[in-house]
């Protein structure tokens, strides 16, 4: 029963996080983490270590199918995703340093806010004026996000995810598809080096919930990218903000009848 158990959390734990990932950019801890907090009793930082794992083959096959639709934008992400790297390790280290309640509490919350905010506030830019930004202006604002995404990546397991695609249409001024390419892209190696950091701090996981999250996160991240890049933005915004309010509130509300 307990294996049976663990199955069905993992696949709709892995089912949330990769149309979240493939969709929207989504990183799998907003989903997976507290799902194996809440219904397996994990250890929040070794849950934030699978979802990071979940996260590495997810976003690498959703940002392929970016590419091939050209939704991504290669040279600047790069230039991010050096800044993110490094302060991935260092926000990991940081979360291994806090008490697991406040890493748990502050994934549901999270989820639930970047729900509300797509829903109310859609992003509709067009990939018109996100060429207007000189490339001198983006490099800059590229690293100084990247050094927050990198710290937020490490402490709460976002793969970069959760602010990468807030950072990258609000800040730099990307169109949506090509924010959820490039976020994808940067967080296939964010994700890594922080289930990584995660690890080496903390021991390994469960191997069996590891292999079960991986898995179906990969499956379901291939599905929701392919019909992603054929979708207008306007039903992304909406579809994602959704899944992450009902998420976030099922999931606030199951806390708040065990505690």
């Amino acid at each position: 029963m307990n294996v049976l158990f663990t199955i069905v959390v993992t696949f709709f734990a892995g089912m949330g996080a990769g149309l979240g990932t493939g969709f929207a950019g989504m990183s799998a801890a907003a989903v997976i983490s507290p799902m194996l907090i809440t219904f397996l009793g994990m250890d929040p930082y070794m849950a934030v270590g699978i979802a990071l794992s979940s996260d590495v083959l997810a976003s690498a096959v959703s940002a392929y199918t970016y590419h091939k639709n050209k939704n991504l934008d290669v040279k600047n992400g790069l230039i991010m995703m050096a800044s993110v790297l490094l302060f991935t390790v260092v926000g990991s280290y940081i979360a291994s340093l806090l008490p697991s309640a406040t890493m748990g509490s502050f994934s549901v919350f999270m989820t639930f806010l970047l729900g509300i905010k797509f829903i109310v506030r859609p992003v509709m830019t067009t990939k018109e004026t996100m060429q207007g930004v000189s490339a001198k202006k983006r490099a800059v604002q590229s690293i100084v996000c990247g050094v927050i995404i990198g710290l937020i990546c490490g402490f709460v397991g976002a793969g970069g995810g959760m602010m990468m695609l807030l950072i990258l249409t609000s800040v730099l001024g990307y169109e949506l598809k090509t924010a959820v390419g490039t976020s994808v892209f940067i967080m296939a190696f964010t994700a890594l080096t922080g289930a990584v950091s995660h690890f080496a701090i903390g021991g390994m996981p469960d191997l069996f919930v590891l292999a079960l999250c991986v898995l179906f996160t990969l499956l379901w991240a291939r599905i929701a990218a392919v019909f992603a890049n054929k979708a207008d933005p306007k039903t992304l915004n909406r579809a994602t903000g959704i899944v992450l309010v009902v998420l976030g509130i099922v999931v606030m509300g199951f806390n708040f009848l065990t505690k």
